[in-house]
């Protein structure tokens, strides 16, 4: 599901109800997809002093910090960043988190590729990179290997707020997006429409519809519901 844009913590409530419900059994794997007004996150192994900006430099800009139970360390959240929340049980697919992190790069190095890009992974770090820079970051948490929080791909997303941050704790290297990268602002329903194509090939899942039926071509407005494609066999961690 689309949810447009939203505030975090509304968010990230949702994806805690959607996660209960889901271990409940009471759902499918769900796929959320949302923008966040601006917001610096803290993840359960991050450190505080990694954002820069002092409070009231934060009120300037409008944005908030929250510390949060997902893995990794700092990043930020605005709009014109494509964030995708995979609520999926893992116990019907596989139980390894090092396998779920590696798909969901998998899944964000194809949609760089429908663009022209070259992306990869960067070891030791999570997340997938452009050369030195970081476009997508990834961190998760699982609870009875249900899966919550997620990714963020940089779209139009305006990079200078990362200038508040150490992002992801690393340094050294630097952070881009795909307007960046393609000299060009990009339309972020096709980057939304490519993500769901990519990720239900990676993850071998079919999108349905309201009424639980297949959906013959898939879009950025789905509604969110998952089923394995072929029927699969059967924490956190940082960015």
């Amino acid at each position: 599901m689309n949810l447009g844009r939203t505030p975090y913590a509304e968010c990230w409530s949702y994806q805690q109800d959607l996660l209960e419900r889901r271990i409940a059994g009471e759902l499918s794997d769900t796929l959320v997809l949302t923008e966040h007004d601006h917001v610096y996150t803290i993840g359960a192994s991050g450190e505080a002093r990694h954002v820069l900006a002092s409070p009231a430099e934060l009120a300037a800009m409008g944005a908030s910090v929250v510390s949060t139970d997902r893995g990794g360390d700092v990043t930020y959240h605005g709009p014109g960043q494509l964030v995708a929340y995979p609520i999926m049980d893992l116990q019907q697919h596989r139980t390894d988190l090092h396998w779920y992190l590696r798909a969901l790069e998998e899944s964000v190095i194809r949609v760089l590729g429908r663009f022209g890009l070259e992306a990869e992974r960067s070891e030791p770090y999570t997340g997938v990179w452009v050369g030195n820079e970081k476009v997508c970051a990834i961190g998760v948490r699982t609870r009875r290997w249900v899966t919550m929080h997620g990714l963020a791909l940089n779209v139009n997303t305006e990079l200078k707020y990362f200038r508040s941050i150490i992002p992801c704790g690393i340094a050294h290297r630097g952070v881009t997006s795909l307007a960046m990268l393609l000299s060009s602002p990009v339309d972020m329903e096709e980057v939304a429409r490519a993500f769901v194509v990519e990720f239900a090939s990676v993850f071998d899942l079919l999108p349905l519809d309201l009424s639980g039926n297949a959906m013959p071509s898939y879009g950025a407005e789905y509604p969110g519901g998952l089923q394995p494609n072929t029927g699969l066999p059967s924490q956190e961690t940082s960015q």
